[in-house]
């Protein structure tokens, strides 16, 4: 199975809408510690980022936020985390039309309500503690 380099970057030709699944497959590696899920509004150092999920294995937690002009906004953490180290995972990103909908075997986790326009999104983003195999939109 291959696997993409991380951290990986994919220009989001379309943009983002109502209905957008993004699926992210991989493998927590036994060591790791976090990684993370951006779905950035450029490509720029420093962008925006509508989106920063970012499970954390060494403190059992998924921390949800955005960053947005210089800095981040206020942290939502969701009480269950649904990644275990040296386990193989598949993430759903649901883009609804008032949030992201993140999913993780047949439940929703969490559900982060959109902070900046669905429309600026341009870049999806994954890197940290991660072995990569796939990453789909559709």
């Amino acid at each position: 199975m291959a696997n993409y380099a991380v951290p990986h970057k994919a220009v989001l030709q379309d943009g983002l809408r109502p209905g957008s699944v993004i699926r992210i497959r991989g493998t927590v590696p036994a060591n790791a510690k976090r990684f993370y899920v951006n779905l950035l509004c450029s490509e720029h150092s420093g962008a925006d980022t509508a989106l920063h999920c970012n499970p954390r294995l060494d403190s059992a937690e998924m921390v949800f936020n955005t960053y947005q002009e210089g800095a981040w906004g206020r942290e939502e953490r969701s009480p269950s985390i649904p990644f275990q180290q040296g386990q193989p995972f598949d993430l759903l990103l649901i883009v609804a039309d008032d949030s992201y909908k993140a999913v993780a075997g047949d439940a929703v986790f969490h559900r982060f309500t959109h902070r900046l326009p669905l429309q600026l999104v341009r870049v999806l983003e994954v890197g940290g503690d991660v072995q990569l195999q796939s990453v789909l939109i559709f």
